[in-house]
């Protein structure tokens, strides 16, 4: 059977962010000996004789890298390859190959499936361990340039000079050496997930996986799945706490999750473990949990639209970040690293503001915060021309969002989820009124069932007996 370390072991390990490796092979003077030396190098390392084995650690817990033996007595490494191949949708760890009698087309074939590399033996412990040490980097920046990519984000700072963004920072580096959980809040636009990956970024955990996770994409139906992964006929599909095994979840919009999926994911984080959907066994849970939220959390634990128990398991260390009105000297900071990153990054021609352009700014009230900062820098040097951004430009930039917003139904200047979240509200009660109050009837005229429109009406705090108070 696959061979672990002692519990409280791998929680330390876990803890301090240590690789996990898997070391398959069914000889048993190698596999010792190659868990001696990544021991001694510090890794954290499993073993196992067989196929069978390795199939059973897998399923226990996910490694970060696999040693995989070729020739062994039940199944050979080619097929276990194939196999974490497919229920994966493509290998989602990288996996060594090893073996004694290989060959070229071997060796092409386990490329071809994904494994990162293929070594002879007699092992070469030197080359070993440095194959290990750039396929784990490999893998650690590929996973960082995904996220990076996904959040447009491409350099991750706490800016400005500001007493108050100094005092800010120094907070969150304080934050960020314990592994306490931590609720983040602030206004929409105030980039809540910088300060998300700077907290990971400063952790004893920025060796591993950090993980973004919009809960607003996680429905009802799937949310159960997404979060801890499934087994079906054997095979797993690891979940988003197994993939963020001795790192970060962060977990963006935390109060769209449903109530259903709140009732399951806090009976994780308190057991500390799960069972993944369709299997029998419990997974342990060791992450840091960043939950974020532009929303009072506390409001909605007292209309009933968050459990109670939830919000206290997640806001162990609560964190505010700032809106920029309230540190607005960092304001040429910020719009000379955006020019900076849209030329790189973006090809976009290089404009400065002049200094009476950045004046006029600084003493703008940015209700949208970094956010419409950013997205007014990136269009000014789409739509501008000339090197040098004057004050009149700005006017009509800021000129142009007042009209524009005023031209626009209310609600155009929301992120998109708050006014779905408005229409939504307004235009049932909107229904509702023509239908003097009777569900069956706005239902009927909606579209929707009155079970589901039932639904709405307490989500969005709507009480069809009392319409004119809306």
């Amino acid at each position: 059977m696959p061979q672990h370390e002692p519990a409280s072991t791998e929680v330390s390990n876990q803890a301090k962010g240590v690789p996990y490796i898997l070391v398959v092979d069914d000889e048993p003077d190698i596999r010792n000996l190659v868990r001696e030396i990544l021991e001694d190098e510090g890794y954290e390392v499993a073993v196992a004789e067989n196929g069978s084995d390795a199939r059973d650690s897998q399923r226990a817990r996910r490694p970060d890298l696999v040693l995989l033996d070729i020739w062994m007595p039940d199944v050979d490494g080619i097929t276990l390859l194939k196999e974490w191949s497919k229920e994966e949708g493509g290998l989602s760890i990288p996996v060594i190959m090893m073996s004694g009698h290989g060959t070229v087309e071997t060796a092409v074939e386990a490329t071809r499936l994904g494994a990162y590399d293929f070594i002879e033996k007699p092992l070469s412990l030197a080359k070993l361990l440095l194959t290990i040490e750039h396929a784990l980097e490999a893998d650690k920046l590929q996973r960082e340039n995904m996220g990076l990519r996904k959040r447009g984000q491409l350099n991750i700072e706490l800016l400005g000079k500001s007493a108050t963004m100094q005092s800010f920072r120094e907070n969150v580096q304080r934050i960020a050496e314990h592994d306490t959980w931590i609720l983040l809040s602030g206004e929409p636009g105030t980039e809540l997930e910088i300060t998300a990956q700077y907290l990971h970024q400063n952790s004893r955990r920025k060796d591993r996986p950090f993980i973004d996770v919009n809960v607003a994409t996680l429905s009802p139906d799937t949310a159960a799945k997404e979060l801890f992964g499934s087994e079906v006929n054997g095979k797993i599909t690891y979940g988003l706490l197994e993939q963020a095994s001795g790192g970060t979840l962060y977990l963006h919009d935390m109060s769209d999750m449903d109530l259903e999926s709140q009732a399951k994911f806090f009976s994780a984080l308190e057991k500390k473990s799960f069972v993944r959907i369709g299997g029998n066994e419990a997974v342990t849970i060791h992450i840091r949990i960043i939950a974020a939220t532009h929303r009072n959390l506390q409001k909605l634990v007292e209309d009933g639209h968050f459990r109670e128990d939830l919000y206290y398991q997640l806001n162990v260390v609560p964190v505010n970040v700032p809106p920029l009105r309230e540190h607005h000297e960092d304001v040429p900071e910020l719009l000379n690293y955006y020019i900076n990153l849209f030329v790189e990054y973006d090809n976009l021609p290089y404009r400065k503001f002049s200094m009476a352009a950045q004046n006029k700014l600084r003493n703008h009230s940015w209700p949208g915060n970094i956010r419409e900062l950013k997205n007014m820098v990136q269009r000014l040097l789409i739509v501008g021309a000339g090197t040098e951004i004057e004050v009149n430009e700005i006017n009509n930039a800021l000129g142009q969002i007042k009209t524009t917003s005023s031209a626009l139904p209310t609600g155009f200047e929301l992120p998109l989820r708050e006014a779905r979240e408005q229409f939504e509200r307004n235009y049932i009660i909107h229904q509702l009124k023509i239908a003097n109050g009777s569900v069956g009837k706005a239902a009927k005229t909606i579209g929707l069932e009155r079970t589901h429109l039932y639904r709405k009406l307490r989500s969005l705090e709507i009480d069809p007996k009392h319409l004119d108070d809306d």
